[in-house]
């Protein structure tokens, strides 16, 4: 794998990219106008407990009523209807679905069922806003601007190992002739470096995948436990694909380390709210 710049996600320098409504919003996408993409942040919203407040996703165990004031409150802070929002139920696994007008054309039950089970999300459709939900793992967003195919990818540690970004790029080849140069990227809030300790069990498998562990991993001989670096594990598998390091941003913000402001199963539990990042095409390029 090739190697990518060192990433600081303690860093402040993109606290700018929060907007008024309490989102996250990514300067990257900004020469494309037909695109927006965002990530929520905790406040703002109608969930209490593990949930405050503005847990936008209804497969974590919160109030069903609250998840959908919550949805649109975000709506309307996006200017879309709840209807729009494309909410996979994750399970830490690679696989992807492509959200095309059959998808869109089916009933309610229909798609539900399609969307168990998958962690990736890639349409060409306009108006339709692919969602990922997080809390620690790193929410991945991508746009091919040639071709006008937009993409949502959850990367826990499974995904990352497994390649889940990587193949989602191939996938975007193979359908639509996706190439690196065509990519725009922003990497969301999640774990960082610092914060994420673990088994040597997670370090092995990142090895026995062949990444690059002198620059992912990090040896912490006080606790003896390995810190893996996920953002930088994905942002391997965009510039081996050949995205070019300009076109990749990261959010920079420590889900764990800004447990106040971002969600964060590591301090709150697997039953607590989630971040909710999305991609929408707003309209057709010709």
């Amino acid at each position: 794998m090739s190697k990518a710049n060192n990433y600081d996600c303690e860093a402040d320098e993109f606290k700018q990219v929060i907007m008024t409504q309490g989102l996250v919003n990514y300067s990257v996408f900004e020469a494309c106008p037909e695109v927006m993409a965002f990530s929520t942040m905790r406040q703002g919203g109608c969930s209490t407990g593990n949930y405050a407040s503005l847990n936008c996703t209804p497969y974590t165990g919160d109030n069903p009523e609250a998840v959908q004031s919550n949805q649109a409150l975000l709506c309307t802070a996006l200017s879309i209807r709840p209807e729009q929002l494309i909410i996979p139920f994750q399970t830490h696994g690679t696989a992807r679905l492509l959200v095309d007008e059959a998808f869109l054309q089916s009933t309610a039950p229909e798609r539900t069922a399609r969307l168990q089970g998958v962690d990736a999300l890639i349409t060409s459709q306009p108006n339709v806003c692919l969602c990922i939900s997080t809390a620690d793992c790193i929410p991945v967003v991508l746009y091919d601007r040639r071709h006008h195919i937009a993409a949502a990818i959850h990367a826990g540690w499974r995904g990352t190992v497994n390649c889940i970004l990587r193949q989602t790029l191939e996938d975007m080849h193979r359908l639509f002739a996706t190439e690196g140069n065509d990519v725009l990227v922003a990497i969301g809030p999640g774990i960082s470096l610092a914060a994420f300790e673990v088994g040597d069990e997670v370090y092995e498998a990142f090895r026995a995948a062949h990444f690059p562990m002198d620059y992912i991993a990090q040896w912490h001989p006080e606790t003896h436990k390995w810190h893996l670096d996920l953002p930088a594990a994905n942002a391997l598998q965009l510039l081996d694909f050949g995205v070019p390091q300009q076109q990749l941003q990261l959010s920079h913000f420590c889900t764990y380390t800004r447990h106040e402001e971002f969600f964060s199963a590591r301090r709150l539990g697997i039953r607590s709210g989630r971040i909710l990042t999305g991609i929408m095409i707003k309209e057709t390029k010709h």
